[in-house]
C-alpha cells in the first residue's frame, strides 16, 4: 500500500510496461509551458520594475506569447499597418528545440515506442495543444499579434521534427545507417565514411560559426574603443528600456554570429532592400536603433575588412585533417568482420579521399544555407522586407571549405601514409639529403687524395653511399 501511495498514477507502468499516454500528454504540455516561463519572466520582471508601464498584464502576457511563437519561426504581424515580422531570435528557438528532443528522447526510451498514441506523438499533441492557446491568446489587439492558423502550423512543424529527431535518436542508436557514399563505384567509395564526413562538416560547420562570432567580438571592441557610436544613443531610454534591449540582443546574439560567418565568406548579409554589408564594401541606408544594428560597419568600400577573407581559408583545415588522416587508415571500422576483429581499416583511394572531402564541403554548405536562412527574415514591409545573409551565402562555404579540404586531405593522407613502399615524403626527403652529403663527403675525400698522393686513387666499389 506505501508503495502504491508513494508512486504517482501516471508514471505507473501500463499493461505493454510503458507509461499511459496521459502522462506522455502532460510532458509534451510541461515542456511548452516551461519554455513559456523561460520567455516570459524576463518580460513580467521589466514589466514590474518599469516606472511608466501602461500596459495590464494581458498585454505583458501577450508579449511573452508571441516571443515564444517568433522563436519557432512563427511569423508575426507588428502595428496597425499589419507590416510581417519574421526575424526569428535563434537562441529561443535552440531552446525550445533541445527541450522537445530531450523530452522526446525520454519518453521514447520509457515506453520503448509500443503505442500508437502515446510516446513521442502524445509529447507533440501536448505541445501543439499549448501552442493553439498561446496563438489564440496573441490574436487579439495589441503591437505584436500573431497568425493563428499559420503560427500553430509553424509550430507544430518544428516541434514535429524535434520530436521525431529525439524518438530516433533511441530507436536507432544501434542499428547500421545505409549512407549514400556506400553506393558509389569501388575507386570513389569511401569505405566506412560516412561518420568520418559529417564529423569534418561539423567542425567547418564550427569554424564557420567561431569566424562569425570572432567578427562579432572584434565590431563590439572596435565599437566601444571609437566611443560606442549609435550605440550609445540607446543608453538614455531608461533603465528598463536598455535591459530589455540587451536581453533582446542576447536573444539574437546567434543570428549576429551568423550573420559575421555570412561576412567573413564574402557575400556577406543586407539590412533592407539595396543594401549590402561586406567585405568588398558597405551600402546602408537608414537602420533601426538596436544595439546590434550599432556594430555595422560605415558605408563606404572595405579597404583593410578584405583580410577577413583568410578566415573561410583556415575553416577548412579542420575537414582536411580529419578527413585526411581517416583516407590513411586512422580510423574506427565501423561493419563487418574487421570491426568485430578489430583490424586497422584499408586507406581509401585518392579519388574516394577527394569524393569525402567534397560531401562534407557540400553538407557544411548545406548547413550554412539553412542556419543563413533561419537567422534572417523580416523587419517590416517594403525596405526591411529581409535582413539577414544573402541567398547564396551556402554554395560559397561549400566552395570555400572544397577548395581548402580536397587538396589539404590529399596532402594529409599522403604525408601520413606515404608512397606505396611505406616510406613517408619526409623520411624520402631525409635520405636523398643524408646521400647527397655523404656523396659530397666522399667526393671531397677523393679530391684530397689524389692532390696529396697521385698514385692513390680510391676506387669506387670502397664509397658506400648508403652507409
Amino acid at each position: 500500500m506505501t508503495q502504491l501511495m508513494g508512486r504517482p498514477i501516471l508514471e505507473s507502468p501500463g499493461e505493454l510496461g510503458g507509461r499511459p499516454a496521459l502522462a506522455d500528454l502532460l510532458a509534451g504540455v510541461r515542456t511548452a509551458l516551461v519554455g513559456l516561463a523561460v520567455v516570459g519572466a524576463p518580460v513580467l520582471g521589466l514589466w514590474v520594475v518599469s516606472p511608466y508601464a501602461d500596459d495590464g498584464a494581458a498585454a505583458v502576457t501577450r508579449l511573452a506569447g508571441v516571443l515564444w511563437l517568433l522563436g519557432h519561426g512563427a511569423p508575426l504581424l507588428r502595428g496597425p499597418a499589419d507590416a510581417p515580422l519574421t526575424v526569428t531570435p535563434l537562441l529561443l528557438g535552440v531552446l525550445a528545440v533541445v527541450r522537445l528532443y530531450r523530452a522526446a528522447a525520454g519518453v521514447a526510451a520509457r515506453r520503448g515506442l509500443r503505442s500508437r498514441w502515446g510516446g513521442p506523438v502524445a509529447v507533440w499533441a501536448g505541445y501543439c495543444a499549448v501552442a493553439v492557446a498561446v496563438a489564440l491568446h496573441c490574436a487579439g489587439g495589441g503591437l505584436f499579434r500573431s497568425r493563428v492558423l499559420l503560427d500553430v502550423l509553424v509550430v507544430a512543424l518544428v516541434a514535429g521534427l524535434a520530436t521525431t529527431a529525439g524518438a530516433r535518436s533511441v530507436a536507432v542508436l544501434d542499428l547500421p545507417v545505409d549512407s549514400p557514399l556506400d553506393r558509389l563505384p569501388p575507386p570513389y567509395r569511401p569505405v566506412d565514411g560516412a561518420p568520418v564526413v559529417r564529423a569534418a562538416a561539423l567542425a567547418a560547420g564550427a569554424g564557420l560559426v567561431a569566424a562569425g562570432g570572432l567578427l562579432v567580438v572584434c565590431s563590439a571592441v572596435l565599437d566601444a574603443v571609437a566611443g560606442g557610436g549609435r550605440g550609445t544613443a540607446l543608453l538614455g531610454s531608461g533603465p528598463a528600456a536598455v535591459l530589455g534591449l540587451v536581453l533582446l540582443a542576447l536573444a539574437l546574439l546567434p543570428n549576429a554570429v551568423l550573420w559575421g560567418a555570412a561576412y567573413a565568406l564574402g557575400p556577406g548579409f543586407a539590412v533592407g532592400a539595396g543594401t549590402v554589408v561586406s567585405p568588398a564594401g558597405a551600402v546602408l541606408g537608414p537602420v533601426p536603433e538596436f544595439p546590434l544594428f550599432a556594430l555595422l560597419p560605415a558605408d563606404g568600400p572595405g579597404g583593410w575588412r578584405l583580410a577577413v577573407s583568410v578566415l573561410p581559408l583556415l575553416v577548412g583545415v579542420a575537414p582536411a585533417v580529419l578527413l585526411g588522416r581517416a583516407a590513411a587508415g586512422r580510423r574506427l571500422a565501423v561493419s563487418g568482420v574487421g570491426a568485430l576483429a578489430g583490424e586497422r581499416p584499408g586507406p581509401w583511394p585518392p579519388a574516394a579521399t577527394a569524393v569525402a572531402a567534397l560531401a562534407a564541403a557540400l553538407w557544411a554548405g548545406a548547413g550554412a544555407a539553412v542556419l543563413g536562412w533561419l537567422s534572417g527574415g523580416a523587419l517590416a514591409a517594403e525596405r526591411l522586407a529581409w535582413v539577414g545573409p544573402l541567398p547564396w551565402t551556402g554554395p560559397v562555404a561549400a566552395g570555400w571549405i572544397a577548395l581548402v579540404a580536397v587538396p589539404g586531405a590529399l596532402l594529409v593522407r599522403y604525408r601520413t601514409l606515404g608512397p606505396a613502399d611505406g616510406v613517408g615524403v619526409y623520411a624520402r626527403l631525409a635520405r636523398r639529403a643524408r646521400r647527397s652529403a655523404l656523396g659530397l663527403r666522399a667526393g671531397t675525400y677523393a679530391l684530397v687524395l689524389r692532390l696529396s698522393e697521385p698514385g692513390v686513387r680510391p676506387a669506387a666499389d670502397d664509397l658506400d653511399l648508403d652507409d
